[in-house]
């Protein structure tokens, strides 16, 4: 059998690390650099399968601890799995649960076996492993499935780094040995919290795995975007060069471009779905708060010479209408229109790669876009 997933690195930028490739799945290819909508629970909030085509959406993500706790990966695998379950026939990868598991503090305990930790729903007490992670990726059938990691926090000191990044590379293997669906990729996930030399040393351990990609866990955590690029720079060179980069939970436009500046080809967050329901809109020049008084009257488009649905049929004022009045329509144009932002984003940055322009485009970029109105 020919592996689940490849890669083809089709152009390097002469003046960046930016890379322009295809991973092709078994659910059709996707385009990189992209941004892949985060849809947690079988569903983008707020957004349709057809709503996300149309915004251009290549992949979407989905979340392996909370659909095991409903409806259940058994649910889904007598659905059909989850492309047909929720109805989206392009490629799909689904998180490990991990950070999930890491993120609920003291209601977790990790040991070697696994981590046992208590439902955020109802309280009862579960336990998922790196066995558990792959079985349940595997029941949901999506392309793509990562291997179940352990997230240091931030900050956290070396000793505590080291150990969870030498837990995850043991777990790793036990996934790796574990999964048996030859449709499905895993991808590895590298680890090492903020220091220099133990993000090398999980970049070297998990490259010699060979695994058919890789993400790049524990960033985005709470660290100052400087210390993350930091560490970008000092393991990419250690990353293979013929292997699909995905870097974990970074989803601004800010970090998307200086995350392809360092050789990055895939991104995810739930930045863009999460503040569009409370009215903030990305645009090139740093964040839009449409329910801000000044846009009561403003006729113009969320962003002149955006394509997306919301930006060709209705106002500032209009949205802003909505989203006052609590009226769900209002979240439904701002998701479109953030999705739509990011996707087009990731299109003008392919494109630019592919023309030998990167560098410009992202000198370009960063002249117009307001830190001061980042996220």
């Amino acid at each position: 059998m020919p592996p689940a997933i490849t890669f083809d690195l089709v152009k390097k930028d002469a003046k960046t690390h930016a890379r322009r490739g295809v991973v092709h799945t078994p659910h059709g290819d996707i385009q990189t650099p992209i941004f892949m909508p985060v849809g947690t629970q079988a569903t983008v909030k707020a957004m349709t399968p057809r709503e996300l085509d149309e915004v251009g959406a290549q992949i979407i993500l989905s979340n392996t601890y909370h659909l095991h706790l409903r409806p259940g990966e058994e649910l889904i695998r007598e659905a059909g799995g989850l492309h047909r379950f929720m109805s989206w026939n392009k490629p799909i990868l689904t998180d490990s649960g991990g950070f999930q598991v890491f993120s609920l503090s003291g209601l977790r305990k990790i040991k070697e076996e696994g981590v046992n930790f208590q439902s955020h729903l109802d309280g009862s007490r579960m336990f998922i492993g790196p066995e558990t992670s792959m079985q349940i990726q595997e029941a949901l059938g999506s392309d793509i499935a990562m291997a179940f990691d352990v997230c240091s926090p931030y900050p956290c000191d070396h000793r505590t780094a080291k150990e969870a990044m030498e837990r995850t590379h043991r777990w790793a293997q036990r996934c790796k040995a574990y999964h048996t669906r030859e449709d499905q990729a895993v991808f590895g996930i590298v680890q090492g919290a903020f220091y220099e030399d133990l993000r090398i040393e999980s970049a070297k351990v998990l490259a010699d795995m060979d695994f058919p990609g890789y993400g790049i866990g524990g960033l985005s955590v709470g660290e100052p975007k400087p210390v993350m690029y930091g560490m970008l720079d000092a393991m990419m060179p250690y990353m293979p060069v013929n292997k699909p980069r995905y870097l974990m939970g970074v989803g601004s436009p800010d970090c998307l471009v200086e995350g392809v500046y360092r050789g990055i080809d895939m991104f995810d967050c739930v930045l863009a779905t999460r503040v569009a329901r409370n009215g903030t809109c990305f645009t090139d020049n740093g964040r839009l708060v449409i329910r801000n008084a000044q846009y009561a009257r403003d006729f113009g488009p969320l962003e002149e010479g955006c394509d997306c649905y919301a930006c060709r049929n209705f106002s500032r004022a209009y949205i802003r209408h909505l989203i006052k009045a609590g009226e769900i329509t209002g979240g439904r144009l701002a998701t479109i229109h953030n999705l739509r932002y990011l996707l087009r984003l990731m299109e003008r940055i392919r494109k630019a790669i592919e023309e030998d322009r990167f560098e410009e485009f992202r000198r370009d970029f960063f002249s117009r876009y307001d830190m001061s109105r980042n996220f």
